[in-house]
């Protein structure tokens, strides 16, 4: 990291090299991020609304839980665990195999700092990039929970944004943002560290890969609880 975060020596490379990882980051997985929580908002409100079936329970409850469970967990932790998978198993491959492949000990040969110049427009992208997916996988979630609701006829489309307006906290947003962003660097930094320092051929960047995405994983679940227990205690 240390080596990561120092100046770049020349600013342009690094605004070209971070615009392309924007859109490899970023903007390719809109799609993926967009589908999953257009079913998982739907899923979510139908479970809620079968668990519920209670007449003293008001029927709003179910946009009010819909809500929280996608703003507070779920477009911020759970899509975090998704880009792990993506993102981090494409960055460990990407820079494993220029280091079996002997392109990182050119660039060091050539004076260039390699661990900046592969892995901070990587982390940078991602830390601008990501807020964007958690505010529109918030949309799409509750989109894809009113969507559900109103086709099958658990929840009218007036009881369901009266539970999304319920008591609403905006705080909640940006929870889940300062948790994106986090998640983010972890993402990045963790799956950047595996591929650098990869030793082998090809079955070990496969084993790389592996390993980024799992321990990538299990310190977004550790920094959940700890965020979680920071932010809204």
């Amino acid at each position: 990291m240390g080596k990561v975060l120092k100046k770049p020596e020349k600013w342009w490379i690094f605004y070209r090299e971070m615009v392309k990882e924007i859109e490899k980051i970023g903007l390719n997985s809109i799609w993926i991020v967009a589908i999953i929580s257009a079913f998982m908002g739907a899923v979510i409100t139908m479970q809620t609304a079968y668990n519920t079936e209670n007449p003293f329970l008001p029927d709003y409850l179910i946009g009010v839980a819909a809500r929280d469970s996608i703003l507070l967990e779920f477009s911020s932790t759970i899509v975090a665990l998704i880009l792990a998978g993506k993102v981090g198993s494409n960055i460990a491959s990407e820079i494993g195999t220029m280091r079996i492949t002997e392109q990182i000990d050119a660039l060091e040969i050539m004076g260039v700092n390699s661990a900046n110049y592969l892995v901070l427009p990587k982390v940078v992208a991602s830390i601008l990039f990501n807020p964007f997916l958690c505010i529109m996988s918030i949309f799409v979630g509750i989109a894809g929970g009113w969507a559900a609701g109103a086709l099958t006829g658990v929840i009218t489309t007036q009881q369901y944004l009266e539970g999304i307006l319920y008591a609403f906290v905006p705080y909640y947003i940006l929870y889940a943002v300062i948790k994106t962003i986090v998640f983010a660097i972890i993402i990045t930094t963790i799956s950047s560290f595996y591929g650098y320092y990869v030793n082998g051929g090809s079955l070990e960047v496969g084993s790389s890969s592996t390993k980024a995405v799992v321990y990538s994983s299990v310190t977004i679940l550790l920094f959940n609880l700890i965020l979680t227990q920071l932010l809204l205690s």
